[in-house]
């Protein structure tokens, strides 16, 4: 019978860390995360082990070997080092008890690989690798739920979950990046427990959404956090995008939308570029590009024209409820500008009719867009789900156009980085006015001018400038 630990390699700074500490008589262990990606084929980046070994103890075995240590862990039980450039951590068995009021643990250390391995989140996550007699250990079956692709608790989904709530989120999480299913018994416990969620800070919330966002599956993980009640806690705007039906009639509702808009954006993005790493602030965007619609919609009286129900502006609303969620949430500023103009932008598209936007106004598209059209042209072509073959082919050929248009212009003109023909030295030298409010005002005019009909060359400038001067 093959023994797994075949499959899972140990470098040799690994070897040779276990080799130091087997001289003081302590075992060492790979664990979690590395073994399980191991097992899978994934690439293995960051090497965990555990060892029986106290921190102090090691501390002291690894300093002669060690090019650099670090010890910010230390009181939960772990050291880090740096062993021939390859980084590595390395925990004492850990047998935790928590207080089940914040996700602290109280630190208890463990006598067995068996403890170490039982407080850990899931079973596929509770296997570990001897570093130098490779034997494999595999106490609560993570191996054979690995193998069916099921996601369970090595204690009871209680037990685990009211100890850490975050590990109900890394659930999700490990749906969207594995593409794993979750065991039935622990589903329940996470609708049974998702309020304790709510103790969780901020910070870790956000770290494990980016996680579930940027994985290969967000769609099945943001599933199960509707599902099992947890978005309630961490992103209510989502859950709620269930109560509202479209204006098409086109999709059971504006959620079931806006995962498949979210869908078509990771498509498109993959076409854009196979190669380049999963785009955040586009898969942010998508989600949220309608969270406005619940508080704007508005019911047509019965046999009325037009459609039964209306969103007017919930792009205003939406980018509003998007910068408020993520600031809850405590992204960064400019994640949140980004996100938030997306949605307030991801409408302007609709008024392009058939093409009959002036010059001036696809300046403006491109100018309010950005650094952002890319993304922008992926989030309004990700947004057409309807159904009717005919109505989503000429909505495309109508976006196409009006790329074609923008390509022409930026042939003309400075089209990323438009600015007035005159800067504000010139503008000061013309009138013959010292810096203040005026210049402002005259190079606001000038800039809309630009917008409105293009570079007007220097001499033309000038001549509009001291025509708007004299009638200020």
């Amino acid at each position: 019978m093959t023994n797994p630990a075949d499959l899972v390699p140990i470098s040799a700074p690994a070897v040779r860390l276990a080799e130091v500490l087997a001289t003081a008589g302590h075992q060492l262990y790979l664990v979690g995360g590395p073994v399980r990606d191991a097992l899978m084929a994934r690439p293995v980046t960051d090497l965990d082990f555990t060892t029986d070994a106290r921190p102090e103890q090691v501390l002291e075995l690894v300093e002669p070997i060690a090019g650099a240590v670090w010890t910010t862990g230390i009181d939960y039980g772990t050291v880090g080092v740096s062993i021939d450039g390859q980084p590595c951590e390395i925990t004492t068995f850990r047998a935790d008890r928590y207080d089940r009021v914040s996700r602290n643990p109280i630190v208890a250390f463990g006598q067995s690989i068996s403890d170490d391995l039982r407080r850990r989140d899931f079973t596929m996550n509770a296997m570990a690798v001897s570093v130098l007699d490779r034997s494999f250990h595999d106490p609560y079956g993570g191996l054979a739920d690995l193998a069916r692709g099921v996601l369970r608790t090595p204690a009871t989904p209680e037990e685990s979950f009211a100890d850490d709530p975050l590990r109900m989120l890394r659930a999700a999480r490990f749906v969207s990046q594995l593409g794993v299913q979750i065991a039935e018994d622990v589903l329940a416990a996470m609708r049974k427990l998702a309020p304790e969620l709510g103790r969780i800070t901020a910070e870790r919330v956000q770290t494990e959404l980016n996680k579930l966002m940027l994985g290969s599956y967000p769609r099945r993980g943001l599933e199960v956090l509707v599902d099992t009640g947890l978005a309630d806690v961490v992103l209510p705007e989502l859950a709620a995008l269930r109560m509202t039906t479209d204006e098409h009639g086109q999709h059971k509702d504006v959620y079931a939308h806006s995962l498949q808009v979210l869908d078509q954006a990771i498509d498109l993005e993959k076409r854009a570029d196979p190669q380049a790493e999963p785009d955040l602030i586009l898969r942010w965007a998508a989600l949220l590009h309608d969270i406005g619609k619940p508080a704007t919609r508005r019911f047509s009286p019965a046999g009325g024209e037009g459609p039964a129900v209306t969103f007017h502006h919930h792009e205003v609303v939406g980018a509003k409820l998007a910068r408020k969620r993520l600031r809850q949430l405590k992204f960064p500023k400019d994640v949140i500008e980004d996100v938030s103009r997306l949605v307030f932008l991801h409408l302007r598209f609709y008024g392009y009719g058939r093409g009959e936007w002036t010059d001036s106004a696809v300046r403006r598209y491109v100018t309010d867009a950005g650094p952002l059209l890319d993304r922008l042209h992926k989030l309004v072509r990700s947004d057409t789900t309807t159904r009717n073959k005919r109505k989503a082919a000429t909505l495309a050929a109508t976006y196409d156009h009006l790329e074609e248009r923008i390509a022409r212009l930026r042939e003309q003109e400075e089209l990323d980085a438009i600015r007035p023909d005159l800067d504000g030295t010139e503008i000061m030298a013309i009138l013959g006015i010292p810096p203040g409010p005026a210049v402002g005002e005259a190079y606001r005019h000038l800039l809309e001018l630009r917008m409105e009909r293009g570079p007007l060359g220097h001499d033309a400038a000038v001549d509009e400038l001291r025509a708007w001067w004299a009638t200020r």
